[in-house]
């Protein structure tokens, strides 16, 4: 068989696998951004959301256990939450002057939250004599792999991020606008 024979049907039998190599590739980085507008001063709710150590204000936290302050790679805290289930977190970045803080999550069961190596910032600013919020993040779903179970896809580790966000924001606003 001619060489050029051979080449043509190496190319074409690629090209045929094309689709499901594809389809098998493992995880792909995701992000989600929600943002709120606050009628509170940026100090109070950077006081509220500044405070590391505390998450009183988020849905679904009972309980909060910290330590390190909010001194970057030695802080962390573990959130105990409604369901028994925890998330432990470590703060990677703070700044107080640019009311901004960055926080990794360590560990949390993907059943609760079907993400992996979730980075997320929420940072305050002023905005028409309140506040502006936004909390974004940078993650992988939780099935690392190609074909993840339906579960563990990521739309659905998108779905809960954002939800888990909105959730937050929402609350944060009642709080700072009620105290």
């Amino acid at each position: 068989m001619p060489l050029r024979v051979l080449v043509w049907r190496l190319v074409i039998a690629v090209l045929a696998l094309a689709p499901q190599l594809a389809l098998a590739h493992g995880a792909t980085p995701q992000k989600v951004v929600e943002t709120i507008e606050i009628a509170a001063p940026p100090e109070k709710v950077w006081a509220i959301v500044g405070n590391f150590q505390d998450m009183d204000w988020m849905p679904g936290v009972v309980k909060t256990e910290g330590r390190g302050g909010v001194t970057p790679e030695t802080a962390t805290r573990r959130l105990t939450l409604s369901s028994g289930a925890t998330m432990d977190e470590r703060l990677v970045q703070y700044d107080e002057a640019s009311m901004s803080l960055r926080y990794l999550i360590e560990h949390v069961d993907i059943n609760v939250l079907p993400v992996g190596n979730l980075s997320a910032t929420l940072k305050v600013a002023a905005s028409d004599g309140g506040s502006r919020v936004e909390w974004k993040s940078r993650f992988y779903r939780a099935f690392p792999g190609g074909n993840p179970p339906e579960q563990f896809t990521d739309e659905i580790a998108v779905q809960a991020v954002s939800s888990l966000f909105k959730a937050g924001l929402l609350a944060l606003k009642a709080k700072a606008e009620r105290e």
